[in-house]
């Protein structure tokens, strides 16, 4: 039971009025596992302390259904007429999961949007934590933070963490490492990135691009069961991909560094070659100036390639709807304004 689990603590000013969250679920593969899922829900929508003594209540689940392979849509159905505070998104075809997750946080309601997957491996039971956590560092975004290897087996989980290192040092430069479909979030913030996102936009970078302070989460994530994952190797290395394309004009840099790095190189091969001839040192005719022009006129062309490369990076953020900035309400009148004072 959730009260099991949960710490209650004196009501004062800060846990009176209860802090409502959505929970936002997209459906792909869902026939076998919702169920018992929204069982496990149902308790933290009559209203639960969080382990720090706040006042919780999930107001509304919605299930976006992304047409997948089973019979999702029926148990949906059923779901539905059983909870009258589940809602039901229809896509018109699959989307994929980060167009499903914004198809639901746009269509919530809530001061909070929690987001996670229908598989089970995600405790309801820990956004308590999570919303004590955003309350105590004043964040717009949490990120659940696992305490136990991912049930995905050592392949794919090592095929994460480098893909998120890869994209941290090189790419992003943010906190790709930290990147979880369990999520809370503000709901202005979550519904404002829902409205501007384009097409092809990974959900984690365009919530970075307006988010406040991001932190994690414990959470000790469960065994998925015996239902098969739907992520096959290509749709994994395209989720990669999109987040390389949507993290900005970083990468196209490179082309320019890299022409750059080729152009000393050059010139430095040069003037060792000159001072090699001036010593008497035996230099292969013709050797000297054609690896000299190839180096400097390789990294002209991938310095030019670069600056052009710039320019189709701005369009691509216009593109994908990246904004110059996004408008939000006072922070002190929203959630995080019902948040206890700095003990220190």
């Amino acid at each position: 039971m959730v009260e099991s689990t949960l710490v209650n603590t004196p009501t004062d000013e800060y846990s009176i009025r209860p802090h409502e969250v959505s929970i936002v679920i997209p459906v792909y593969q869902g026939e076998r596992t919702l169920d018992a899922l929204l069982e496990e829900i149902v308790p933290l929508t009559e209203g639960v302390p969080t382990p720090d003594g706040y006042r919780m209540i999930v107001r509304e689940v919605i299930l976006v259904h992304d047409n997948g392979p089973d019979d999702s849509a029926t148990v949906m159905r059923s779901i539905a007429a059983r909870h009258p505070f589940v809602r039901l998104v229809w896509l018109s075809r699959n989307y994929g999961q980060h167009a499903a997750t914004l198809a639901g946080m746009a269509s919530s309601g809530s001061e909070w949007i929690v987001t996670l997957d229908e598989d089970g491996q995600h405790d309801p039971n820990a956004i308590g934590g999570m919303l004590d956590t955003a309350l105590r560092e004043a964040a717009s975004v949490v990120y659940a933070k696992p305490t136990n290897p991912a049930p995905h087996g050592f392949v794919r989980n090592s095929a994460s963490k480098g893909a998120k290192w890869l994209l941290t040092r090189f790419f992003t430069g943010s906190n790709a490492p930290d990147y979880q479909s369990f999520r809370l979030i503000l709901g202005t913030i979550g519904r404002s990135v829902a409205a501007y996102s384009g097409s092809g936009v990974y959900l984690d970078v365009a919530m970075g691009w307006v988010a406040g302070k991001v932190v994690t989460s414990p959470v000790e994530l469960r065994n998925e069961g015996d239902r098969v994952s739907g992520y096959s190797p290509r749709r994994l290395f395209s989720h990669f991909w999109r987040m390389i394309l949507s993290s900005g004009t970083r990468a196209l840099r490179f082309v320019s560094v890299l022409g750059s790095v080729f152009g000393v190189v050059g010139l430095l091969l040069a003037i060792f070659i000159f001072i090699s001839r001036l010593a008497g040192n035996d230099v292969p005719e013709g050797w000297a100036s054609t690896i000299v022009v190839i180096l400097v006129s390789s990294g002209a062309i991938l310095f030019s390639l670069g600056v052009i490369a710039e320019y189709i990076g701005i369009n691509v953020n216009m593109a994908m709807g990246k904004p110059p900035y996004l408008i939000t309400s006072d922070p002190i009148n929203g959630p995080l304004g019902r948040r206890r004072p700095d003990p220190r």
